[in-house]
Formats: structure tokens, C-alpha cells, sequence
């Protein structure tokens, strides 16, 4: 074999190799994506229509999150949050429209308290979405339920459903696991 042909061929090599590695380095980012954002991501991918373009949004979500103070709630902010939440739900059995505004306001004020923005819900969801990818669905489904009761449109049904989906964010936002109180408690509103 000449000279230029073993260089040639430990080109390719070279070229394949870096490509293989390449093509691996992009798999185990698009599958450290998907770990992390669960369903947010495939909702991101089917919203842009391009795989591409919806994991660059991710990750530029990421590193805005980055930038911000995201604390906890000190203990006293945390059981007064809880009083508050409990208080809502009970009155969601006389006024579930009121409970549900109610609600969203508290998740609101959570939130803020924390460090997240809370200007413009899709900026809110997004920045949550880093954090608490688990339960962001939750709260786009309860911020619809809202949306549609503003319009006249939301059942007490639905409006029970949002106050089970407020309450998931909730819990996250608290440090509360979701299932704190047991899986029943979840679904029960009352």
C-alpha cells in the first residue's frame, strides 16, 4: 500500500470516527432532554414541528433557569402556603369558580416567592417546566380548564380536575411529593 493511500485511508478513519462520536455526543444529549423534560419535551417537539429546533428551545430554557435564584420557601412561608391551599380547597364545595381563581393566584404567589417569573404564563411554564417537568402538564391543563371557565365552558367537573392539577404543581412548588397524603387524596377534591 503507497503512502497516499494510508494516508487517505487513516482520513476516512479519522473523518468516520469523529462523526460516529459526533452522532453518539447528540444521542445522549436528546436522551438527556427527554429524561429531563418527559412529556414537556415531545409536546415542545410536536408545538415547533422540528426536532431540532424544539431541543434547542430546552436547552435554551435550561440556561435561562440557570440565571435565576430558584429558592425554597422558608418554613413558616411553607405551612402558611398550605393553610392557604387548604383553605381554598374548602371553599371549592360553595364557590368552585372562586377556589379555582383562587388557586391559580396562590400557585402564582408560590411560585414568585421561589424565584420563578410570573409574568405571562408561558413564561411561567417554561421556566417550571426545568424544574418540575413531572407536573408542568398539570399545569397547562389547569390554566386551560381556567381559560375555558372564563368563557363559560368549564364544568364542575373540570373545575374539580383543575384544582387536582393546581394542587400537583402545588405540592412540587411546596417540596411536597405529589403523593403526599395518598394516592385518594390526589383525586379528591371536596
Amino acid at each position: 500500500m503507497s503512502l497516499t493511500a494510508l494516508l487517505i485511508a487513516i482520513v476516512i478513519l479519522v473523518v468516520v470516527v469523529v462523526a460516529v462520536a459526533a452522532f453518539a455526543m447528540r444521542q445522549n444529549q436528546r436522551r438527556q432532554l427527554r429524561d429531563r423534560f418527559g412529556p414537556e419535551y415531545d409536546r415542545t417537539v410536536a408545538e415547533s414541528g422540528n426536532q431540532a429546533t424544539a431541543e434547542r428551545a430546552l436547552e435554551d430554557r435550561v440556561k435561562r433557569r440557570k440565571e435565576l435564584d430558584i429558592r425554597e420557601l422558608d418554613p413558616q412561608a411553607r405551612a402558611g402556603y398550605a393553610e392557604s391551599w387548604r383553605v381554598i380547597q374548602a371553599r371549592f364545595v360553595d364557590d368552585p369558580r372562586g377556589a379555582v381563581r383562587e388557586a391559580d393566584i396562590l400557585v402564582t404567589r408560590v411560585m414568585g416567592d421561589r424565584g420563578y417569573p410570573t409574568d405571562g404564563f408561558e413564561r411561567q411554564a417554561e421556566y417550571v417546566s426545568v424544574d418540575h417537568a413531572g407536573v408542568v402538564e398539570n399545569y397547562r391543563s389547569a390554566h386551560e380548564i381556567s381559560g375555558a371557565d372564563a368563557q363559560g365552558r368549564a364544568s364542575t367537573d373540570d373545575l374539580r380536575q383543575a384544582m387536582v392539577h393546581y394542587r400537583a404543581l402545588f405540592n412540587e412548588l411546596l417540596g411536597q411529593p405529589a403523593s403526599k397524603g395518598g394516592p385518594q387524596q390526589q383525586e379528591e377534591v371536596s
